[in-house]
């Protein structure tokens, strides 16, 4: 896992033709904004977070965030566990995020 800042995390996001964005907040938090094309998998799942991203295709490039940076953090250490090579961590989350956000 790599911590990444809000610059860092945009230009590879950017740069990388492989990225996925994904947001491990709660459904709700998802619905109320997030950063276009994140899919969400809620990390407050338990089993059910791991069941979901066991689904993915570990090949890709998974830009995470959550609210504050702390969640996604945990993803990215739980997603290296489960075999995925390149997880990276938005420092700050969606809080400190000055980018687009959908709703």
């Amino acid at each position: 896992m790599k911590n990444l800042t809000q610059d860092q995390w945009s230009k590879e996001v950017a740069d990388d033709k492989n990225a996925v964005i994904l947001d491990v907040r709660t459904e709700e938090e998802f619905i109320e904004g997030y950063i276009p094309t994140a899919t969400n998998i809620d990390i407050y799942k338990g089993q059910g977070f791991l069941d979901e991203i066991e689904k993915l295709d570990k090949s890709k490039n998974y830009y995470v965030y959550c609210r504050s940076g702390a969640r996604s953090a945990q993803a990215c250490a739980l997603m290296k566990q489960q075999g995925f090579d390149s997880a990276y961590n938005l420092m700050g989350g969606i809080t400190d995020w000055d980018g687009e956000i959908e709703k």
